[in-house]
């Protein structure tokens, strides 16, 4: 009995050692020998399942990139586990530490800082409109009594009611898909006129579409979102080995043909091109690494700016 409840004992202290280094993942990893990816299942070529459970895109590489680092930092192999997350619960689930680091495309905004911290931009995003193209659509303001459809948990429909040439648009309806692809079913199946949403996302969904051809993106940039991997917040060691590890990866080049990998060359499991090449603002964040938030960007349509360097 006495060895029965000293092993209790134990067991609950080796839980609740666990759970007081949440806010440190790198001794969480250490003490587990495994790290949790939250990984999208069709976040277009920064996250996405191929199938058989498996997941890849640019964001993955990147984390796998980041694990092998963690690895020569603590001498030690890790297992690693994936975690599917949706635009709704990818911060729920950072938080109470499900998530150790969240490899998807989540945009880095000051409300979210709140909770969460961010890894330097890797990637950032234009958030466009796609519409059928016999839709007759070409610009936004011809968005006016039309069924919108996004996803929950993202901000794009709010950007485009904020845009300075579709603010006063009123829309027939704005309807809301549970993930990237119920989202892109609604304007496929014509229940929705347009999809609001980052504009990898929209030309991934249409790039594996039962016809691309039938799907163009109109209209300027509504916005311009700097997208980053989410770590847990006041967790500066995990942090640095990440920041550290897209440093690396920016200074040897390395982050440029990863990109081109996913964005430009064909991709699995179709291996079918985006044709997505880096924008101005995505190589402006290379050459100036930072994690600064949404807010630190200028958008005055029909242009959108980054920072400026040092800002």
């Amino acid at each position: 009995m006495k060895k029965q409840l000293l092993a209790v004992a134990l067991a609950a202290m080796t839980t609740a050692c666990v759970f007081a280094q949440t806010d440190n993942t790198v001794a969480k990893v250490k003490a587990s020998g495994t790290i949790t990816l939250g990984v999208r299942e069709s976040s277009g070529a920064l996250s996405y399942m191929i199938g058989d459970g498996k997941y890849a895109g640019f964001h993955v590489d990147v984390c796998q990139r980041v694990i092998s680092n963690l690895e020569r930092t603590l001498g030690t192999k890790v297992d690693v586990r994936y975690q599917p997350v949706t635009s709704q619960n990818r911060i729920p689930l950072v938080l109470n530490g499900t998530v150790d680091i969240e490899c998807g495309s989540t945009t880095n905004n000051l409300a979210r800082q709140k909770d969460v911290a961010f890894a330097l931009t890797t990637y950032v995003e234009e958030v466009r409109v796609a519409v059928k193209a016999n839709s007759g659509i070409d610009s936004l303001t011809q968005l006016a009594g039309k069924v919108i459809v996004t996803t929950t948990g993202t901000t794009s429909v709010q950007l485009l009611r904020k845009h300075n040439r579709t603010a006063e648009l009123k829309f027939k309806d704005v309807l809301s898909g549970k993930d990237m692809a119920d989202s892109f079913l609604l304007l496929e199946s014509g229940r929705a006129d347009a999809f609001v949403m980052d504009s990898q996302v929209l030309a991934g969904n249409i790039a594996t579409s039962r016809s691309p051809a039938d799907y163009r993106i109109v209209g300027e940039p509504i916005s311009i979102e700097p997208i980053a991997i989410m770590l847990r917040k006041d967790d500066p060691a995990f942090k640095k080995v990440v920041d550290d590890t897209i440093r690396e990866l920016i200074k040897t080049g390395e982050l440029a043909k990863m990109y081109d990998r996913w964005f430009v060359q064909p991709i699995p499991p179709k291996n079918i091109k985006l044709n997505v090449p880096a924008s101005a603002a995505t190589k402006a964040a290379w050459a100036d690494p930072n994690d600064k938030p949404l807010e630190s960007y200028v958008c005055n349509p029909p242009s959108c700016l980054p920072p400026a360097p040092g800002r």
